[in-house]
């Protein structure tokens, strides 16, 4: 057995979310895709609702790490640390490369068909935040993190028309709770 430690799960998070405010990202920015995406549909909704649905989709697991891996891989492009012609390929988000996307697809799956959809929505029109980071305008690199972004906005959207829906229906509060505690955990 090696002596490599597992990381806490409230470690991993704290990391993704610093991740994403180093790179200039906060929840915010990313509600407001939400929004723009679900108010055609539920007019009562609020900025605030957006933001803790955002802030639940970056709870799970599988979004930490999409976050943690693609930000790496920008920064370490940044750096010119990536071994060519990863270098390059990265560096200028050459547009047959779907490894960023791959990853920011495969952390939106868990949220079905709404997420899938709404994730290629937003990849392919750029939205808000996203089209600022997928604009070459600095010595930054963020061919992951724009997708990233993406994913978790699809995510969200996802889950709070999930719950906007169930709320319709009266499915009671413990209801919700537990199925929002499940998807967190799946």
């Amino acid at each position: 057995m090696s002596d490599v430690k597992q990381v806490p799960s409230q470690e991993v998070e704290q990391a993704a979310r610093a991740a994403l405010t180093d790179r200039g990202v906060v929840v915010e920015d990313i509600a407001e895709i939400v929004y723009e995406m679900q108010h055609p549909y539920h007019e009562a909704l609020t900025i605030d609702d957006c933001i803790v649905s955002v802030d639940r989709v970056l709870e799970k697991r599988e979004i930490q790490h999409a976050i943690l891996v693609g930000i790496e891989l920008d920064r370490l492009a940044e750096q010119k640390k990536l071994s060519e012609p990863l270098q390059s390929i990265v560096e200028t988000d050459e547009g047959l490369f779907g490894v960023d996307e791959t990853i920011a697809l495969g952390a939106a799956l868990g949220y079905g068909s709404i997420a899938v959809t709404t994730y290629g929505h937003l990849d392919k029109h750029k939205v808000g935040i996203i089209k600022k980071l997928d604009t070459k305008r600095s010595d930054h690199v963020h061919t992951f993190l724009d997708d990233i972004v993406a994913s978790i906005a699809a995510t969200a959207s996802s889950r709070l028309a999930h719950r906007l829906r169930d709320e319709e229906d009266q499915v009671p509060r413990e209801e919700m709770e537990r199925r929002d505690e499940e998807d967190r955990l799946s």
